[in-house]
């Protein structure tokens, strides 16, 4: 086995600019997040208070909050190591404080002489018991070289600080090598991927955005997608951003988007209804599909995300996307069910959830995808489909789901995804019958999606 602890740093370009005031600001937000609240609810708040922060001070606190919750394990172990566990620290802001010194010095390389000045007292967060000179020796002290947990899938579990049962579960499922990509995948700070929209090919905007300086390449596996290659955020300035051309949109969701087609066609002048929208990334994406002859009716229980992509079409004038409620599901050729779930395949963009969810939230998420489903059903027009999807790992919110919805609802069957993307690329995304883009195979997070065809 190999080191438990960090053996590279990350670069000064994905830190952004350290100092006290984006300390505090990233302290008071990791604080916010254990005491329950969302990380993105958290860091915004956080942002907010601390007011003039310069955009790579800001960059610098984003990044440390994901940090700090994504290897919190590995962080307390270290603390644990050094004779400082959190359970005889005491206080919250002081356990954070010891955190946020250890990360800095294992994940970034800094030295106490760099990290003092953004901790030391009268410091960046109250109440606080514990000394600038104990932070030093956090910062300080060698770390000895653990002997590690005796299982694999523990140290895998304490290496990539992943909760114990969710790693057992994972490994049940995948081969060693397969199972650590995947664990390092999640660990790492996402990469910026867009959608290309019409109209114009994606190597022409490819080549307008090296025009305006921003490294960007293709990603092979879906036709749309591109990759900023840099940790800048310069891309949000250009002139294609601005006049519309490029959607913030993971992988895996525009392959979601890529299984509404029929196979061997396109989705132009049909009728899609996007069930879950939420905030309306794939509602956005559809509505290029159909072109201004077809029809995108979206509809979601959360009336804030539903705002938010009322929001986004107005903005992009897609007057063919409408918010019906009750929405009129019979009339739609296709029906995608973009399922509420556990978002075990979002860990890197949202790593607080992973100490918050748990088995049995996992098997509740199951029956609300089983109900949403056969609530759906009932409405599905005679062979219209079906695409259901989830940005979950587990089975038991994707293969088990299906399964379950098949063995109670008659007339529906599963049509199989391969076809659709083609031999190469179904090699990469599918498994069985199904789309399961799994990182790092497929960059950014995880997805899941089946296709079913009501009888005729």
């Amino acid at each position: 086995m190999t080191t438990l602890w960090p053996s590279s740093f990350l670069s000064s370009e994905q830190l952004g600019r350290p100092s006290r005031r984006a300390a505090t600001a990233a302290l008071e937000a990791h604080l916010s997040i254990l005491k329950g609240e969302p990380l993105k609810a958290s860091l915004a708040q956080a942002l907010r208070e601390a007011g003039s922060l310069g955009g790579q001070e800001r960059r610098f606190t984003a990044l440390a909050v994901r940090e700090l919750s994504r290897h919190m394990r590995l962080l307390d172990l270290a603390s644990r190591t050094l004779g400082h566990p959190p359970s005889r620290i005491g206080l919250l802001e002081d356990q954070a404080l010891v955190r946020y010194v250890l990360w800095r010095r294992l994940f970034c390389g800094a030295e106490w002489g760099r990290i003092g000045p953004e901790v030391r007292l009268p410091g960046p967060l109250r109440p606080r018991t514990v000394k600038d000179e104990l932070l030093q020796q956090v910062a300080e002290t060698p770390l000895p070289e653990l002997q590690g947990p005796s299982s694999r899938w523990e140290w895998l579990a304490t290496r990539y600080s992943f909760p114990n049962w969710l790693i057992q579960r994972l490994a049940e499922l995948h081969p060693e090598p397969v199972l650590e990509a995947l664990l390092a995948a999640l660990d790492e700070e996402p990469t910026l991927h867009f959608r290309v929209r019409p109209s114009g090919s994606r190597d022409e905007v490819l080549a307008r955005l090296a025009e305006e300086g921003v490294a960007a390449e293709p990603v092979a596996v879906a036709p749309d997608a591109v990759q900023i290659s840099e940790a800048s955020h310069r891309v949000f300035e250009t002139r294609v951003m601005k006049s519309g051309r490029l959607q913030v949109q993971d992988v895996g969701s525009q392959l979601i988007v890529e299984a509404c087609r029929p196979l061997g066609g396109s989705l132009e002048g049909l009728t899609v209804a996007d069930v879950c929208a939420g905030a309306g990334g794939k509602t956005l994406a559809l509505a290029d599909e159909v072109g201004a002859r077809g029809r995108v009716l979206a509809g979601d229980r959360s009336r804030r995300r539903l705002a938010q992509a009322r929001e986004r079409v107005r903005e992009l004038s897609l007057r063919h996307v409408s918010f019906p409620h009750p929405l009129p599901v019979e009339r739609a050729d296709v029906v995608l069910v973009d399922a509420p779930c556990s978002g075990t395949g979002s860990l890197g963009r949202e790593p607080d959830q992973k100490w918050k969810l748990t088995a049995r939230k996992v098997e509740e998420f199951h029956a609300t995808q089983v109900a949403l489903l056969e609530e759906v059903a009932g409405q599905v027009k005679p062979g219209g489909l079906v695409v259901y999807a989830t940005c979950s790992l587990l089975p038991e919110e994707n293969d088990e789901v299906v399964r379950e919805f098949l063995a109670r609802v008659q007339g529906f069957s599963v049509e199989p995804l391969a076809p659709l993307f083609g031999p190469e690329r179904a090699a990469v995304l599918c498994d069985g019958p199904f789309l399961r883009a799994l990182p790092p195979r497929v960059p950014g997070g995880g997805f899941f999606a089946a296709r079913m065809r009501r009888e005729a």
